[in-house]
Order: structure tokens, then sequence, then C-alpha cells
């Protein structure tokens, strides 16, 4: 009678090191167009820009993860934490905000990332050759079309969706390597993607380094138009220092674009089941799991920061800013723009290494697109291991679509449906991205300031903590809104995941109100254990729900004798039900057995539902061959309506009529299902 939903097999776990190039995938892809995205916002401080998000990865984001790594080592980062700390309603509404955000992530990961792809793809001499032959209309003549669907058609015929509708499809293919999880071999494959992008890229950036050394007037040009007063700002030009205002707003007024460049922290918090903590590490307090985790954040944001400011340096002092803008050979694509030996900013209608050239610029493209290709994994394998938790936590029975893929297969059509929407441009669709980053950054700031807030009540050292961890929050929320302020896809997307998981959890809830949801009790003592072992097997038994404050326990048992006229030769059990988070589905509520004088008290704490609990009760006291109990419930004057209500959100409502409906659905022999009586 028992029912408990099915848990994910543990994950396997991988070294560190081997686990970075699978977060790589996600964070190191930016590289191809977060360039380019720089200098288009913020011109030549585009270096400055970088080097904001660096400081904040640093100083900011960093230490955040830091903590929270260490307080929620099953991979549930910010929202799990945020979800034990904030009981009730108010903290399911949180995590299903964060979780709505976490799914706009994956989607316009995807979607940007194979938009970025088909760029590559399009401006490739050989890929042109290709795209070129593609038909750019369907001719079906004498036919008039319906407007939506001739307005979707010509959407699709478009030359950068096609490409990127193909690569998406391609993609899917690709992702069967994950579909079950990450195997070691899965890890390889993703290892040598980023390796072999990491090495095309550092082969791009070293030359544009080495060409810059050797014409020192490039940089001396760089040097005099940031610092030049009046401009990068319009401040006064008599103020000396008028270019630090211009550097601090330029770094604030861009970071939203620039945000892309922190992600990795929040991808590295759902791959901690999978790494590895060594021989000694223990499943209960896995502190080398841990260590190796915050090793992992280290080093690849030390990796990102080495790359994204050099490459941001050579796209700003090497690439033409005409090539840069809308439409230009290098939007969205700068790094690649130099592989291929294209004209740089200074007139050298060369290649700055005998290196690079079209050969080379087919590897690096070849190689880009792989890597943008296989971009989302890490979100992916969060969204396949937390959502149907947070959904069966809901009311919503997911399981079974997180073992066949189902939820995978939907985010994947929403893929390709923001493929059209945005006609497959990453311009349009950064926005939604840096919106998700921000505020998932946001989250767990959030989680850890409240986290130590709760822990400076015992310690008073950890409060000036929470306090920065606050302010670090604020001002990610603050990003936050001046990204939506700036476009609201993002903001759109997330509000539009969090109305259908949350009216999908209403629905599911209610159709599912008559299950038992019931995993067991835990005792409070061994005493109590046993004795609840005896009531299973003695004789008939009255269970007489009592609501403690209205009535005593003794006076309550003079009522029962006298108005029900019950056998003084069977005994009576009093039960009081404590309510505890009625936002959860399932429940697994504390029981403990005391005697007040000659009266027997069954008190349960914890409970999600008063009726679940008490019919739980029932049901399990005559489990191993002992005869069903009977129930004695008084009449109340609650409204029908109230009572459904009360019962769907808050767990207590209509009772009596709620307990009979669960013992018939439990036992349909209705000689062993225990009697309900209410008068």
């Amino acid at each position: 009678m028992t029912e408990t939903p099915r848990d994910a097999a543990p994950e396997p776990s991988n070294p560190w090191p081997l686990v970075l190039c699978l977060v790589g995938v996600d964070y190191f892809s930016t590289l191809s167009y977060l360039p380019s995205i720089a200098v288009q916002a913020a011109g030549p401080l585009a270096p400055v820009a970088a080097g904001a998000v660096v400081l904040v990865t640093f100083l900011l984001a960093l230490p955040v993860y830091w903590y929270v790594v260490g307080r929620s080592r099953d991979g549930r980062g910010g929202a799990g934490l945020l979800e034990d700390l904030i009981p009730g309603w108010r903290g399911k509404l949180v995590v299903l905000t964060l979780l709505g955000f976490a799914a706009a992530d994956f989607v316009i990961t995807r979607s940007l990332s194979l938009a970025v792809a088909a760029g590559h793809i399009i401006h490739n001499p050989h890929g042109r050759d290709v795209v070129e032959h593609l038909p750019t209309h369907l001719a079906l003549e004498g036919k008039d079309h319906w407007p939506p669907l001739q307005w979707l058609l010509d959407r699709v015929f478009e030359p950068q969706v096609a490409v990127t509708l193909i690569l998406s499809i391609f993609s899917f293919g690709l992702w069967q390597l994950l579909k079950h999880g990450v195997t070691r071999r899965a890890l390889f494959v993703l290892a040598g993607a980023v390796s072999g992008y990491l090495a095309v890229t550092a082969v791009v950036i070293v030359s544009a380094v080495v060409y810059l050394t050797q014409h020192a007037e490039i940089w001396v040009a760089w040097r005099e138009s940031i610092f030049a007063a009046g401009e990068p700002a319009t401040a006064d030009a008599d103020s000396p220092n008028a270019w630090i205002w211009a550097w601090l707003s330029v770094a604030l007024w861009t970071f939203p674009q620039m945000a892309l460049g922190l992600s990795g922290l929040e991808m590295i918090m759902t791959v901690v089941p999978g790494v590895s903590g060594g021989r000694g590490d223990q499943e209960q307090n896995p502190a080398g799991r841990s260590r190796n985790t915050r090793k992992l954040m280290v080093a690849s944001a030390s990796i990102m920061a080495v790359y994204l400011v050099s490459a941001v340096v050579a796209t700003t002092l090497l690439v033409p800013r005409e090539e840069l803008q809308p439409g230009g050979a290098a939007e969205h694509r700068a790094l690649s723009y130099l592989a291929h030996g294209s004209p740089l900013a200074d007139g050298y209608d060369g290649a700055m290494n005998p290196l690079l050239g079209e050969a080379f610029g087919d590897l690096f493209d070849f190689s880009t697109v792989l890597i943008l290709c296989l971009a989302g994994a890490t979100v992916t394998m969060g969204l396949q291991r937390l959502v149907p938790h947070y959904l069966n936590r809901l009311g919503m029975e997911v399981s079974w679509a997180g073992r066949v893929g189902v939820i995978l297969l939907v985010l994947n059509v929403v893929v390709l449906v923001l493929t059209v929407v945005f006609r497959a441009s990453p311009s349009s669709q950064q926005w939604a991205y840096a919106a998700s980053v921000l505020m998932l950054l946001a989250g767990t700031a959030l989680a850890a300031a409240t986290d130590l807030g709760k822990r400076s009540e015992r310690r008073a050292a950890a409060l000036p903590l929470a306090f920065l961890s606050a302010c670090i929050a604020g001002f990610f929320l603050l990003m936050t809104g001046l990204t939506v302020y700036i476009n609201h896809s993002g903001l759109t997307i997330a509000m539009a995941f969090v109305a259908a998981i949350l009216i999908s959890s209403i629905v599911s809830r209610w159709i599912r109100s008559t299950e038992l949801r019931f995993e067991g009790f835990d005792f409070s003592d061994e005493a109590t254990r046993q004795r609840w072992e005896e009531l299973g097997r003695s004789g008939p038994k009255v269970l007489a729900p009592h609501r403690p404050g209205l009535i005593s326990l003794e006076e309550k048992s003079r009522t029962l004798q006298h108005e029900y006229r019950l056998d003084p030769a069977v005994p009576v059990i009093f039960v009081e039900a404590e309510l505890g988070d009625p936002s959860n589905f399932y429940q697994k509520p504390m029981l403990k057995i005391e005697r007040e004088g000659a009266l027997e008290v069954i008190r349960v704490s914890k409970c999600v539902s008063i009726s679940h609990v008490l019919a739980a009760i029932a049901l399990e006291l005559c489990r191993d061959g002992g005869a069903p109990p009977e129930i004695v419930f008084g009449w109340s004057n609650e409204p029908p309506l109230a009572a459904n209500l009360n019962f769907l959100l808050l767990g207590e409502g209509n009772i009596p009529w709620m307990v009979k409906e669960l013992v018939r659905r439990a036992v349909p022999d209705v000689t062993r299902q225990p009697r309900i009586v209410i008068g």
C-alpha cells in the first residue's frame, strides 16, 4: 500500500579534468561569438568590458558558487538549497522560477549556438557553395497558401534559418550519445571536441598576439583612443580622470551582453554528481567531490578568462569594425574571420601567420561548428535529472518521461520553434540567453545569502558573509532587470515555462488527489516502532482523529463512548496529525505513540495532507493481517468548495470524504477496508 516514486540510478563519477571537457562544450563555445558581441557593444573599450566580466567572475560569482557547491553536493545548486530553506508554496514558486529560467537557458543555448554555427557555415567558402544550391522557396504553383503557412514557409527557407534547422536535426543525432547519461566514451568524444577547439583557437590568438607585438603602432593608437577623455564618454574634456568614468559606464552598460561569459559556473553545478571525489570519499559526506568540483570551477574560469580577454583584444585591434557590424563577414565569427587570413583593420591584406588561411580556416570552422552543435550538454544533464525531481514533488508523475527522453525531445522541439521565431538570429537571442544566465546567478547568490543568514543565528561570523552574498544577489538582479528592460524575450520564455509547469502541476494534483502518495513512516524512537508493529497485529480497534486545542482527550473519549455507543472492549486510539509542508506531493511523516493516562495517542508530524495520513495509518494497521480499524469522524461545517480548495492547496479540507475515497481506491476488497463512520 506504500507508494514511492522511483529514484534515478546513481550517476557514474569521473575525474574532474574529464568533466571539465563536458562543461567546456557549453562554456568555451561562447568564445566563437562573444568577442564580436563585445566589440559591437563597447567598441574600442571591448577589452575593458571583457576584463569586467573576468573580475565579476572571480570576485563575485566564483566565491558564491564555491560556497554553494559545499552546501548542495547533489547537483541541485541554488534552486535545491532554496527549496530546503524556504518551505511551502513560496519556496516552490521560487524554485519554479529558477527552473523556468534554467529551461530557457537550455533552449536558448541550443538555438543560439546552432544559429552561430550556421553563420560559420554560410561564410565558409565551401559552405557557401552548398548553401547556394539550397531551395529558396517551396514551389507549389497554382495554389494559394494560408497566410500564416506562407509566412512559415518563407521563414523556413531563408538560408540562415534553413541551415540552422538542418544543423538542429543533425545535432539531435549527436545528442543520442547523451540520451541515457554521460558515459566515459561520450566524455572522451566531448574531450576531443573541446580540446581541438581550444587548440585551433589558441593558434589564432597566439598568432594575433605575435602580430600585435610586431606592430606596436596598433597598440599605441588603441591606447590613445581608450584614454582620450572626450571620446569614450561625454565627460568633461578638462577632467584628467574622465576615462575612469567612461570605463565604468561601459563596463556596467555592456555587462548584460557580456554576461554570457559567466554561464559556465551554473553549468558546473549541474555536473557535481558526476565528479569523482576519490577512493576515500563517502556518499553521506562527499568532501572529496566538493573539493574536486571547486578545482573544476577555478580551472574552467581561469581558462575562460585567458581566452576571452585575449580573443576580445585580438578582435578589437585586428578585425575591421565594419566587418563586425550586422551583416558583416566577422559578425559572431571574429576568430574564424582571422583564421581564414582575411584583411586586417590596419589594411594588411594577408594572413597574420603562414599557417592561417583557407585550409586552416576550414579546420577552424569544422571544430567550431562541432562544438556549437554539442552545446547545451551540461544543461541537458541537469534538466534530465532535476526536472523529474521537482515535478514529482509538485505532483506530476514524469519519471517515465525522464527515462524515455520525452523531456529532452520536448525541449528540442522548442528549440526548433525558437529558431523560426527568432529567424536564427544570434543578435535577437543573446538577450534571452543573458537574462537566463543572470537570473540563475542571482538565484544562487540568493541561496547562499539565505543559507548564511540561517547559519548566522548560530555563528555570528556568517552574518557579514550573508550580507556580501545578498549584495551580490542584488547586483545580479539589477543586471537581470537591465537586460529585461532592454529586451524582454528571456523573461517571456522563462515565464512561459513557469506557467506551463505550474498549470500542469495543479491539474495533475487534482487528477491524482485520490492517490495515497505515501512513502512510509519515520518513527521517533524504537519503542514507537515496536508498539506500531504490535498494533498492526492486534484485533479490532477504533481510530479517533483529534484536533488539539478544541477539547481535551478525556472529554473526547467520553463523547465518543456516549454518542457512538462503542464497545468498551474495543480499544480507542486517538490520532493527532500536524500539518507540515502541504506544497509537497509525496510524504513520509514522523510518527510517535504516547500514553496520556489510560488513553493512547498516535501523534504524526510533517504531514503533507491530513486525509492521506489518516488513510495511510488505517491501511498500514491492517496490512500485516490485523483487523481493519474503524475511523470515527464528526461532522464538519466547512462549505464544500472551500473544503476542496483547502485540501488541494493546504492539505486539510474535506477530510472524512477524502479518507473514505482513498481507502476505497487503495483496497478494492470491501471486507478488508477500514470502516469510515461520520456522524
